[in-house]
């Protein structure tokens, strides 16, 4: 008995960590980072850093857990990490890079070996070349929970085929386009569940301003509802994760909120609002993944236009400070709501980082609708950020747009054509327009581009 409480004691005494701080993993360069984990309550603690040979000293709480802020230089590396309480772990091979968490649902949950029967475009091509050691992946695995969890199942992987396989195809061509252009180290932390619900990310009292959300959560909502449940997410995926040291954050999401469209700006806005309060790092960049078109009558959500919800999206920037928006409108698939063009979701949100966070010059821009003048039967649309003016992607028109009269009934344009930066719509059954719309619609290819990207849905209407 006695040698079996002995046991017991030493193993209390030991570090122990979260997952993500172990073998392998990245750490946010020139900053303060916090490092946690757990021993006997009341033990001292000494890190040391191999980059600076620097040591830490900590005390553990009455719970056991102790917190450090270790100063980090210029990316690079390999570094070690070593914890004294009595013993002695080390951590090895870290590098010292740009860090960025990476979540949603599906879309950005969906593993570069896609879906069954739903592949990534390109991803055999990339499996063969994606080797970098100097890129690292960390993937948590999904928990729905009713309590806030301490710790992310999931470990630290270079990257080669088999850890790419298995990761987000868009946040690794987010990863790689920045390793490519940055030539620092990158790692990427994925935590994402699909079919979730944004209302999952957030902690219960931000959603206190939404009373459309339900605010009483049990263990058999969770049970049910899974990533659906509000707050659920937040509590098993991402909790554990606040205060890791990052650069910023990327995310996909939205299709599971298309039939809750009315409220989803301020809800996002609120979202990012808590994250950041949170991690305590001042308001970090926020970049995100407008959904692409897809056709949702095939779904419960019949009713519901999408475009309302790519409409809400499209605030949320204007909402929130450093928060810009990736648009897909040339990436969807009629019958499938997972499209296939991850490389280019996973770099439009690159080019969004890499412009204004790493004030990387010569990068192309996401023009947006401003506003629309009617002069006698024609609507003459203009757009923001669009100095290298807007065009359509397979020729001179489109068949995108439509206009309306007071009855407030839409007609297809008959005549549509673009000069410079403004777009020209008319309609042979309406003379006296007083409303345009773009590709507002569950399903649309969408063809208005502005250097190389694709314009949003919009509408000037709000009927």
């Amino acid at each position: 008995m006695l040698l079996v409480i002995c046991v017991t004691m030493s193993a209390l005494a030991k570090v122990r960590l979260p997952q993500f701080f172990s073998d392998n993993m990245v750490l946010q360069q020139q900053t303060d980072c916090n490092i946690w984990g757990w021993t006997e309550a009341g033990k001292k603690v000494i890190v040391l850093t191999s980059w600076d040979k620097k040591s830490y000293a900590t005390t553990a709480n009455k719970d056991g857990r102790f917190q450090v802020k270790v100063k980090t230089p210029e990316a690079g590396g390999p570094y070690e990490i070593t914890f004294k309480d009595g013993e002695t772990i080390s951590l090895k091979n870290i590098l010292i890079g740009e860090v960025w968490i990476c979540s949603g649902q599906s879309n950005m949950e969906m593993q570069m070996k896609g879906y069954k029967a739903q592949p990534v475009e390109g991803a055999t091509e990339e499996l063969l070349s994606c080797n970098d050691n100097d890129l690292r992946l960390f993937y948590g695995k999904r928990l729905a929970s009713l309590e806030p969890q301490q710790d992310l199942s999931g470990s630290w992987l270079p990257a080669n085929a088999a850890s790419v396989r298995e990761f987000s195809a868009t946040a690794y061509f987010f990863g790689k386009a920045l390793r490519k252009t940055l030539g620092v180290p990158v790692g990427l932390i994925c935590t994402a569940f699909g079919g979730s619900a944004c209302e999952a990310w957030m902690q219960a009292d931000w959603l206190k301003a939404f009373p459309k959300v339900q605010q009483t959560i049990t263990e058999e909502d969770v049970k049910k509802l899974q990533q659906r449940c509000p707050t659920a997410l937040y509590n098993g995926q991402l909790k554990p994760l606040i205060g890791y040291g990052i650069r910023g954050a990327i995310w996909y999401q939205g299709e599971d909120n298309v039939p809750r469209y009315d409220f989803y700006a301020p809800l996002m806005a609120r979202m990012i609002q808590g994250w950041r309060s949170e991690w305590k790092q001042g308001d970090f960049p926020f970049y995100y993944c407008q959904i692409a078109p897809f056709d949702y009558s095939v779904t419960d959500w019949a009713l519901y236009n999408s475009a309302l919800l790519r409409e809400q999206q499209q605030k949320v920037e204007t909402m929130v400070d450093n928060c810009r928006m990736a648009v897909l409108m040339d990436t969807g698939i009629k019958d499938v709501i997972h499209p296939r063009k991850k490389r280019l979701a996973g770099e439009r949100l690159a080019i969004l980082a890499l412009s204004n966070t790493y004030d990387i010059k010569g990068l192309p821009d996401f023009a947006k609708y401003k506003e629309v003048e009617f002069k006698n039967d024609t609507a003459v649309v203009a757009f923001d950020r669009s100095k290298e003016w807007v065009y359509f992607e397979n020729g001179s028109t489109s068949e995108n747009f439509e206009v309306a009269s007071s009855d407030k009934v839409f007609h297809p344009a008959t005549k549509v054509w673009v000069n410079r930066n403004r777009v020209y719509v008319i309609c042979n059954d309406v003379k006296k327009p007083v409303a345009v719309r773009y590709a507002f619609k569950d399903w649309v290819v969408g063809d208005l581009m502005h250097d190389g990207l694709p314009v949003s849905s919009f509408r000037s209407d709000n009927w």
